[in-house]
């Protein structure tokens, strides 16, 4: 076996720019470079390979946080096909990334977080910014990571690296499990050497699969949608990342069945389409709530069918609702005892359509979603043109701005009071074009995450909305955009409801 002897550092970012994946014929790097902010713990392991490979490009944010909002805005907007890894040193540089590994891993996105960490060896302990416990030696801050990964390790001996990262490499490219991976890399271990096998730094191909349902499961779907007098599709984030709205959009063509979208699902069809009810649930539009409180069948795609959309499950009063769902995870497909299509949505939305032939809703029922969606656009309409002001409604805003941006312009936004506005007043009009961090709704996102979002996509414009409390709490990585050189439009909302 032909070997090559480097140290673990030099290991690991070899091995990390050789990962490709690929989904339907579609082959791309994995990894498009790391995040980092050094220090001890890391600047003579991880900082030294760096510096050795620029071919693999090093990005310096202003704050770690920060960074891993950067990567996840990034994930998000490759449909989970790409994402960043990001290092730190020791102590504070590394539990500062604690809330953006908790956002990718509730949002089920992809990023690789390598905190630095304190010595394997323990002869120099305790070491600056270390954590000790009178009860065991083998604990650091970074255990704080393990219940906001999806997987954790901590790479005591160089030789545990191969093992560690095709277990990383699994998980990241998981539809159903990916999230948040964790390796925790001492500091005297990341510049130890090995002789790894030279095949861990050959080119290594993920393929993403797409799964299909069960063959019993879906002629029970099949007949459940047929037997459905008031059907009602949910669309989630996960019907996007599956790249799966053409697949919408031909099914609920052919059937009639009315849509209704999550945050992280908005974008699922045109704002304009005749199907699309808008946003469902505490943040919705009146013509999807109604439609959602008197179906008596809810298709839920690709969602985790959490408090929101489903009004902490009060959004559904037909006495005999039915729920089947489409979805890769397992634990999300099983919720609200439906039937689950453990499954891709893409293929498996094609599926359906292809058994429904024949098979659309009621006159009546059609004639009711096309009334209630327009009396909602007229709602809009006036919503955006309050002129009451000033100073403007935050309505007026949305208004004002919706109406200037491109079609294929996307807009960031993460907390407070803007998000709730934004799902059932923006008008989308790409599957790309709305950027919510709703499933943490982390303040302090959206700035670094629209950063994120622009250097997914460069041909689009980003416009950030970011209200006072959000923009006070992390507004450095402007900072870092210039440096970049990537354009953000920020506009700042304030209320006078934060500080």
């Amino acid at each position: 076996m032909r070997t090559r002897r480097v140290t673990m550092a030099q290991a690991l970012i070899a091995f990390l720019k050789n990962q490709y994946v690929e989904r339907d014929g579609r082959e791309i790097p994995f990894f498009a470079g790391v995040w980092g902010i050094f220090g001890h713990g890391n600047v003579a392991g991880i900082g030294q390979a760096l510096q050795q490979n620029p071919d693999f490009r090093y990005y310096l944010p202003r704050n770690e946080q920060a960074m891993v909002h950067i990567a996840v805005a990034f994930a998000k907007m490759h449909n989970r096909l790409r994402t960043f890894a990001c290092t730190s040193s020791i102590g504070p540089g590394a539990t500062n990334m604690l809330t953006g590994a908790a956002t990718a891993t509730i949002n089920r996105l992809p990023v690789l977080l390598l905190p630095g960490d304190i010595f394997a060896r323990r002869n120099v302990a305790p070491v600056l910014q270390q954590l000790e416990s009178e009860h065991t030696q083998d604990i650091s801050v970074n255990d704080a990571f393990r219940p906001v990964s999806r997987y954790w390790d901590r790479i005591s001996r160089p030789d545990q690296l191969p093992f560690a990262l095709l277990e990383a490499m699994r998980v990241l490219t998981s539809p159903a499990d990916t999230g948040a991976v964790t390796l925790a890399l001492p500091q005297d271990v990341q510049t130890e050497a090995w002789d790894y096998p030279e095949e861990l730094f050959e080119k290594r191909v993920w393929h993403i699969p797409r799964p299909p349902a069960d063959r019993e499961r879906l002629r029970r779907a099949v007949q459940w949608i047929r037997a459905a007098k008031r059907p009602l599709l949910i669309a989630g984030g996960g019907l996007i990342y599956s790249e799966a709205t053409e697949a919408l959009a031909r099914f609920v063509a052919q059937t009639g069945i009315p849509v209704a979208e999550t945050q992280a699902g908005k974008g699922s069809l045109p704002f304009d389409h005749p199907q699309n009810l808008g946003a469902i649930g505490v943040t919705g539009t009146r013509a999807a709530n109604v439609i959602a409180r008197d179906a008596d069948l809810v298709i839920a795609v690709g969602t985790r069918l959490g408090d929101f959309p489903t009004a902490s499950k009060t959004a559904f009063q037909h006495p005999e609702v039915r729920f089947l769902t489409i979805n890769v995870a397992e634990m999300d497909a099983y919720k609200h005892a439906a039937l689950p299509l453990v499954a891709d949505a893409r293929i498996t939305l094609e599926e359906l359509r292809e058994a429904l032939a024949g098979y659309r809703v009621a006159a009546d029922y059609a004639a009711e979603i096309a009334r209630l969606k327009a009396e909602w656009e007229a709602e809009v309409e006036r919503l955006f043109d309050l002129r009451h002001g000033p100073p403007m409604a935050q309505s007026e805003v949305i208004g004002v701005l919706n109406r200037f941006v491109g079609p294929r312009d996307v807009v960031v936004c993460a907390a407070g009071s803007l998000p709730g506005d934004l799902h059932k007043l923006w008008r989308t009009r790409d599957p790309k074009g709305y950027h919510l961090e709703y499933g943490y709704s982390c303040m302090g996102y959206e700035i670094a995450g629209g950063l994120g979002v622009k250097m997914a996509d460069p041909s689009r414009e980003v416009y950030v909305l970011v209200g006072d409390g959000s923009y006070l709490m992390m507004s450095s990585e402007i900072v870092t955009s210039i440096q970049e050189g990537y354009k953000l439009v920020i506009l700042v909302l304030d209320n006078h409801g934060f500080g």
